[in-house]
């Protein structure tokens, strides 16, 4: 009965100091503190001390030790498991160790030579488990100097503040949960910019004030950020990002209220402009200058440029989706009229943009279920009278709007990241159709296949092509792959590895629209080059422009340099061709001979010549 009285004593004397305010109000620090002097004196222990296990289980840390002794003379105390074994297995088991006799006792007898004491050694030791959740995290430990009986009242008192402890723990655990879940919720989690969802929370607030205010919306995507991720790495796309966005963090603009990341390469600004005045178009044009600038990764130096789509409200509309949806829709209306530059949301960039979802997913329907077609165009021998090769061009017979030309869809397919794999379904029915070409005893002539930037900065492309040639049994030589100029302007280390791996398959390398874009002669000379193709704007007017042919002219003496064939594209008439054939060039298409056919019309002209 005594040792229930006692007890109940000592419970009255903990939840007292649990619910006093000094306790509550405390930080856990002072509250263990607070808990281990409680339990030194309603015991009449000689020490307290709270241990914290390591994460890992290995060792014991003294973080609070009663009585307190000063900081600059704590110097701390570490157990091993190594050192201490059965000790620490009985903690594992979630034991009350209670041990009368320390040196005999076969869980503490390991303590005798390194246990840290302040005077003479410790006689009996009453060890209580601490928990975080289901995980042991520590221990509760009572020590006498001289030999003691733990009756059960000490017993059920240490328990208690363990216990006690224990549900700090579990507490603090989930304070901290939850700030990270907050966190998590609202934020970003690469670029600590806040999400979507505080984007749209943000909105609806303001919408939802008394004084409805007008406000900006801006959107903005980084252009080609999939170029820079295939061509310099995920790393580098990574980088730029992050540069992008904290640019836009740090960006000094008055009016700006907060910046969101709504997608990988989006992002998204409120901005309060004055009612009069131009400050709306400076905003921009600062944002604009800001973003746009080269950003340096390593010991490379990346150009990057976003597209801005801007909505207001209320003009633009009332609610949260219909803001995020205008806004989006004058984005992809920028990128469409060239990218590098923002533009305002009206109705009809409404409609266009419908039409272009609409359209965009029409295409990737048609890529993915060989709703497309491949047509050849000869390319004829320097006398226009042989095929030698042919340019395999694609062509969509929509169901609805008819022949659609590759002007249409193609800076469609470019803008929403489908360009790659539609170069890759070229290359596929090309491979297709060599393949049945030779079953039917009719073998082709080598087939060009062009290749977009993308494509061709994909450090994986080699094996792609190497994948489709094995499958359908096509030897390297049977294909050319043709680049346009400013694809092989950054001349990295991806690049040429991707052309040397494609030209050890037999595969011929050219250079497409030659002259339109930019290349050094070094690079020419470097890279695994063998013909050129003259862009048709070159040709149209050959031989009465002498701007025209003083260019091709200095394009043959080039090539014939430089070991290149040349290709002249666009010849439509006598005229071009034998001002042509007068220059040595090597191979001519164009209307003159023939305008693309399909792969039935092609093999027929093979086998009548």
């Amino acid at each position: 009965m005594e040792q229930i009285q006692t007890f109940f004593g000592y419970h009255k004397a903990l939840t007292q100091l649990l619910h006093s305010r000094d306790f509550t109000g405390q930080s856990k620090r002072k509250k263990l503190e607070a808990l281990s002097a409680l339990c030194g004196e309603l015991l009449k222990v000689d020490n307290v001390s709270i241990w914290t296990l390591s994460f890992c289980g290995h060792h014991l840390d003294r973080e609070v030790l009663y009585p307190l002794v000063p900081a600059d003379r704590d110097q701390g105390f570490r157990l091993s498991r190594d050192q201490h074994q059965a000790y620490f297995q009985a903690l594992d088991g979630a034991e009350i160790i209670c041990a009368e006799a320390v040196g005999t006792d076969p869980r503490t007898r390991s303590f005798h030579s390194d246990y840290p004491t302040t005077s003479k050694p410790v006689a009996s030791m009453l060890d209580a488990p601490i928990f975080d959740g289901n995980r042991l995290s520590g221990v509760i430990c009572l020590e006498n100097r001289q030999t003691r009986h733990w009756g059960l009242d000490d017993i059920a008192c240490v328990t208690a503040i363990a216990d006690t402890i224990s549900l700090l723990n579990t507490h603090e655990a989930w304070l901290s949960s939850r700030k990270e879940l907050d966190y998590i919720t609202h934020h970003d989690d690469f670029t600590g910019l806040l999400n979507l969802r505080s984007l749209r929370n943000h909105i609806q607030q303001q919408i939802e004030q008394q004084t409805q205010t007008s406000f900006a919306l801006l959107w903005f995507d980084i252009d080609r950020l999939n170029a820079i991720n295939n061509g310099m790495g995920q790393k580098v796309g990574d980088a730029v990002v992050s540069e992008v966005a904290a640019r836009l963090r740090g960006m000094l603009l008055p009016g700006k209220e907060m910046v969101a990341r709504v997608g990988g390469d989006e992002f998204a600004m409120i901005y309060r402009f004055p009612s009069e005045g131009t400050a709306m178009e400076e905003a921009v044009e600062t944002i604009l200058e800001t973003v746009n600038y080269p950003i340096r990764v390593g010991e490379q130096k990346v150009q990057v440029s976003a597209s801005i789509g801007i909505s207001f409200f209320p003009h633009d509309g009332r609610d949260v989706s219909t803001l995020l949806r205008h806004s989006e829709s004058a984005m992809y209306h920028a990128k469409a009229c060239g990218r590098r530059q923002a533009q305002y949301y009206n109705q009809d960039i409404s409609t266009t943009a419908k039409a272009r979802f609409l359209l965009e997913s029409q295409l990737t329907d048609a890529i993915a279920h060989d709703g497309l077609s491949v047509f050849y165009q000869p390319i004829m021998s320097a006398d226009g009278s042989a095929v030698v090769s042919a340019e395999a061009l694609v062509r969509w017979q929509h169901e609805t709007q008819g022949f659609m030309s590759p002007a249409e869809f193609l800076p469609l397919a470019y803008e929403a990241g489908l360009i790659a794999d539609l170069d890759l379904w070229v290359l596929e029915r090309v491979c297709r159709d060599i393949q049945q070409s030779h079953q039917r005893g009719l073998p082709m002539p080598p087939v060009a296949v062009n290749l977009s930037a993308d494509s061709i900065m994909d450090p994986l492309l080699a094996d792609k092509v190497w994948d489709t040639l094995q499958r359908y049994q096509v030897l390297g030589s049977q294909l050319e792959l043709e680049v346009i100029e400013d694809a092989i302007k950054g001349d990295s280390q991806v690049l040429r590895r991707t052309l040397e791996e494609l030209v050890r398959m037999g595969i011929k390398l050219s250079i497409d629209d030659f002259g339109t874009g930019y290349s050094s002669l070094l690079r020419l000379k470097n890279l695994p080059f063998t013909k050129l193709k003259i862009d048709h704007s070159f040709i149209q007017d050959l031989p009465r422009d002498p701007d025209d042919c003083a260019i091709t002219l200095s394009i043959l003496g080039m090539a014939s340099g430089l070991g290149l064939k040349v290709v002249a594209e666009g010849v439509e008439n006598g005229e071009q061709q034998a001002w042509l054939q007068q220059q040595g060039c090597d191979y001519l298409q164009g209307y003159k001979y023939h305008k693309p056919m399909p792969i039935e019309a092609f093999m027929a002209l093979l086998v009548n010549g």
